[in-house]
């Protein structure tokens, strides 16, 4: 079944945020994921939505995404992103 792993993203650090997009790519498609969403023009039409950027990824399982997301060559590339923005993520199962 696939799996997403959707993130709602504020960047903090324009700068050295562009190091996580820079190194990212080629670790989310080593793992089978595919950028779904990727920031992108957005309005919100009901309710709050804090996050200036929206990033979903899809893998072909729940197992794929989460070795992606604790894999060894993704845990530094991920810090970047944790030290230079604030935000949330969440993997769900899809159809």
């Amino acid at each position: 079944m696939s799996t997403y792993a959707i993130l709602q993203i504020n960047i903090t650090n324009k700068e050295n945020y562009k190091k996580y997009l820079n190194q990212v790519t080629k670790i989310v498609t080593k793992h089978q994921g595919e950028y779904i969403v990727r920031g992108g023009k957005s309005e919100v039409v009901l309710g709050k939505w804090d996050y200036q950027r929206t990033v979903v990824v899809k893998f072909p399982s729940y197992d794929s995404a989460f070795k992606w997301y604790n894999s060894e060559e993704y845990a530094p590339i991920k810090k970047i992103r944790e030290d230079n923005s604030e935000g949330n993520c969440i993997i769900i199962e899809g159809i």
